[in-house]
């Protein structure tokens, strides 16, 4: 196993293009919170011709559904969500300047093509392991929708949070990939 890359974030396009299918990463600095109902939001924004509440240029966008925190800490229990309840909102996205995005799951086709186009990575966080991944947030700030509770746009400080990287900005899927050794030929 190699060792995991470490990534401060705003990701730089340049750096998003280097990662691939498979690599481990360790992230840390800012990174944005927001669901499907946020993601709607957002694009619907965006087409009335108003400004986002985050620039999301160089940025990573986790598509988490926080619990509540206990006493003491930032947030509770925080695993992924199906990333592909936010397809037909990325590609907008992308053209916002996004960098990253954090999910479980496949990508429809036009999203890997705007990933490719935009040169941008798709991690996965593990699923069922919210709590774990919860000790790497050591902030969690609501910016924006708020009606919208845990689907809320909201920013995290993280230090080493681990993911692995599904979809590089090539197109090459570690999922598929990672499969093809088990399969008989």
């Amino acid at each position: 196993m190699t060792e995991p890359i470490r990534i401060t974030t705003p990701l730089s396009e340049a750096r998003a293009r280097e990662l691939k299918a498979g690599d481990i990463v360790f992230l840390s600095g800012v990174i944005y919170a927001a669901r499907d109902a946020a993601h709607k939001k957002m694009v619907e924004a965006l087409e009335r011709g108003e400004k986002l509440p985050v620039d999301f240029t160089g940025q990573v966008v986790y598509y988490v559904g926080p619990s509540p925190a206990q006493p003491g800490k930032p947030i509770g229990s925080a695993g992924p969500t199906t990333s592909g309840r936010m397809d037909s909102y990325t590609p907008k996205m992308f053209e916002q300047g996004l960098r990253g995005m954090i999910g479980k799951g496949y990508r429809a086709p036009a999203v890997v093509e705007a990933m490719k186009k935009h040169g941008v990575v798709y991690f996965a966080a593990t699923g069922g392991a919210g709590a774990l991944i919860a000790k790497a947030i050591k902030k969690y700030e609501v910016l924006a929708y708020g009606e919208l509770g845990p689907e809320a746009l909201a920013a995290m400080t993280v230090e080493d949070f681990p993911v692995i990287v599904v979809i590089d900005s090539a197109g090459n899927n570690f999922y598929e990939a990672g499969q093809k050794q088990y399969c008989q030929e």
